[in-house]
């Protein structure tokens, strides 16, 4: 089992839509999720001093070909619309690596 984090920025203006997006998530959105090895999926919300609202997500990736995985996701017509209504809301960190839209974090300590 691998550990991920992750941020991305949240418009200010659309973090009440945001929320209601993910206070119900689509069965067949979260069934996907699952499929593709993804446990213990959370994500935070947190404005920071500079007035900028962020979003953290962590999860449990427990398969054995991530790549694979990430690619049967996008791919899949029910999780590219739901993304069409999430991606609008999100602001994607300006130094994040080529072809990232979340940028990953670093861990730097987990204890158990």
């Amino acid at each position: 089992m691998k550990r991920y984090g992750s941020v991305l920025g949240l418009n200010p203006a659309k973090i009440d839509e945001y929320k209601k997006l993910h206070a119900a998530v689509w069965p067949d959105v979260l069934a996907m999720i699952k499929s593709c090895h993804i446990r213990n999926y959370s994500i935070y919300l947190r404005t920071l001093a500079d007035g900028q609202p962020y979003l953290f997500s962590y999860f449990e990736y427990t398969g054995n070909d991530y790549a694979a995985d990430m690619a049967r996701m996008a791919a899949d017509p029910t999780t590219q619309r739901w993304w069409s209504f999430c991606e609008p809301c999100q602001q994607p960190l300006a130094d994040r690596a080529p072809g990232e839209w979340w940028s990953e974090m670093e861990e730097v300590f987990h204890a158990d």
